[in-house]
């Protein structure tokens, strides 16, 4: 297994301008922000391609697809075959179909291509944790530090674009110091894939205007003014350039060589605390993945305790070799830093993870991250804590993992007349009430969540019942104490109050039971049972 990547990129490109563009290139290295890094991969027919995918024999065929354009059918996206026939994106699927009569056509789905890169981008976090979708054909990932792990940039490019060709994509990628000459490389560059910091002018220079990303209506006056390499005009004067072709052509020349920031939002923003750990050789045993887990445990608790905090979720997830992602997820009661107590939690998730052919990388996130308890290093010390809170700490926590976050709760009062609505479910051992429970009056053990309707006999009009009949059994009362009335909260709702009664019967065991509302000469109250005593 590789070191561990921390941390991750906001903002590409550099923070440096300049109102003179660089004259030379040894001036142009001074401004690129050495040692940042970025891929730029350009899928060519990625939606045609997926449609290959599901039916192989349309690789052999001249096929495209086509959207509605103000009553016309337009062609959208081509595969290699309809371009080696002439027809191109844009085109009348009538005029494409009169020059190849065979052409397959099929309706585009409108958000394709965004659903097929967001996958895309997944599958990449595996090589960097910074993904970003480029247009509708493209992925930027800011690769600093990250290629050493695979032994250079260049085994680094060629196993993300074989990998990516290997499951039926049309795709090129190069390397670059900048977004903007990674892009122009990736689209339009035929000599070298890796452009080596400080050369960026020297690689845009003979690709066309198109590859600095200009809209086709600059592009169309440079061709006009026989400008048709960005070498041909690189060195004017910016004054002139931007009186001729506005601010957008001196921005993408900034931005390409590294004069400009350029700024990008990845599609998964990762966690601010996490850890990565890159894998040699996939991972397939159960072993392998628990020396994972406790080596990626280890630093995050590490980072965790130098700055006082504690998790109190943490999520492992595995990407494996057939692209896809496995995860387990654990919780605690308290903010915990400490490894062996969170390892115990993962150990039994760990067995229902199915690595298949294996596991290349393992990235463990913690979203929810609190500051630590004081006493915390005192609970996970034996010789001065209390061995009661580290049994009582660890139990909830095991018992939650294993049954789920539902199998344990702690109630706090809250400030309601209704009992069933009297009580709060508390978010963390910690979290105190804003009230007090009562003690001035008895409650029942067993507070049932609604209320069972029963069948009573009783005295009218304000005695307790004599018997009840609850689920079929008779129960005959020996002993009654009551009335408590309830109301309800009128400014809630409105309706009948409660008259609550703590009844035993001949058994001795003890109920708490109401009426609600009044007898009367044309209405029967209700009688439910809401309680269990002892």
């Amino acid at each position: 297994m590789a070191d561990r990547i921390h941390g991750w990129q906001t903002i590409t490109g550099c923070i440096r301008s300049s109102t003179d563009y660089p004259g030379t290139e040894r001036e142009a290295e001074n401004r690129v922000v050495m040692g940042q890094r970025f891929i730029t991969i350009w899928f060519r027919h990625l939606k045609t391609d997926w449609h290959i995918n599901r039916r192989r024999e349309l690789a052999s065929i001249p096929f495209v697809l086509a959207i509605q354009d103000y009553g016309r059918m337009v062609i959208s996206a081509t595969n290699i075959e309809a371009e080696k026939r002439g027809i191109s994106a844009g085109m009348a699927v009538a005029d494409a179909r009169a020059m190849v009569p065979s052409l397959e056509v099929q309706d585009d789905s409108p958000d394709l291509a965004v659903r097929l890169l967001r996958k895309w981008a997944e599958w990449c976090i595996r090589y960097t944790p910074f993904v970003c979708i480029d247009g509708e054909d493209g992925l930027i990932l800011d690769i600093t530090g990250c290629a050493h792990l695979w032994d250079g940039e260049r085994p680094y490019l060629k196993e993300i674009i074989t990998r990516i060709r290997a499951m039926g994509y049309d795709a090129r990628g190069a390397i670059a110091s900048t977004i903007g000459t990674a892009w122009a490389v990736s689209r339009y560059g035929t000599i070298t894939p890796i452009i080596e910091p400080g050369n960026e002018l020297t690689a845009i220079a003979p690709l066309p205007p198109a590859s600095l990303r200009l809209n086709s209506i600059i592009i169309e006056k440079l061709h006009k003014l026989g400008l048709s390499e960005v070498g041909s005009f690189m060195t004017i004067q910016r004054p002139a350039l931007r009186r001729r072709f506005g601010t957008e052509l001196l921005l993408r020349l900034d931005q390409a060589s590294g004069m400009q920031q350029e700024i990008v939002i990845p599609v998964f923003l990762p966690e601010q605390y996490f850890e990565r750990l890159p894998c040699l050789e996939p991972i397939r045993t159960r072993t392998g993945i628990e020396i994972a887990v406790q080596r990626l445990l280890e630093a995050l608790c590490q980072r965790l305790q130098a700055e006082g905090k504690g998790l109190r979720k943490a999520i492992l997830k595995g990407y494996r070799i057939d692209g896809e992602i496995i995860q387990a997820c654990i919780g605690t009661n308290r903010p915990s830093h400490h490894i062996k107590h969170l390892f115990h939690l993962f150990e039994p998730e760990i067995g229902k993870l199915c690595p298949e052919l294996g596991i290349e990388l393992f990235i463990l996130e913690a979203p929810i991250v609190e500051d630590a308890i004081s006493r915390q290093e005192a609970f996970w010390n034996a010789a001065t804590g209390s061995p009661g809170d580290v049994k009582v700490a660890e139990l909830l926590d095991r018992i939650t993992s294993r049954l789920g976050a539902d199998a344990i709760h702690r109630y706090l009062p809250d400030q309601h007349h209704w009992p069933e609505r009297s009580v709060c479910t508390a978010s963390s051992l910690e979290e105190q009430g804003t009230i007090t429970w009562p003690e001035d009056r008895l409650r029942p053990i067993l507070l049932l969540s609604s209320p069972e309707l029963i069948q009573v006999t009783a005295p009218i009009p304000d005695y307790p019942p004599m018997l009840f009949i609850y689920r079929g059994k008779v129960h005959r009362i020996s002993k009654a104490d009551g009335p408590e009335r309830i109301e309800r909260e009128w400014w809630q709702e409105q309706g009948d109050h409660r008259d609550y009664y703590r009844v035993e019967d001949e058994q001795g065991k003890r109920y708490w039971v109401f009426r609600s509302g009044h007898y009367s000469d044309d209405q029967q109250p209700d009688w439910f049972i809401h309680g269990f005593f002892a």
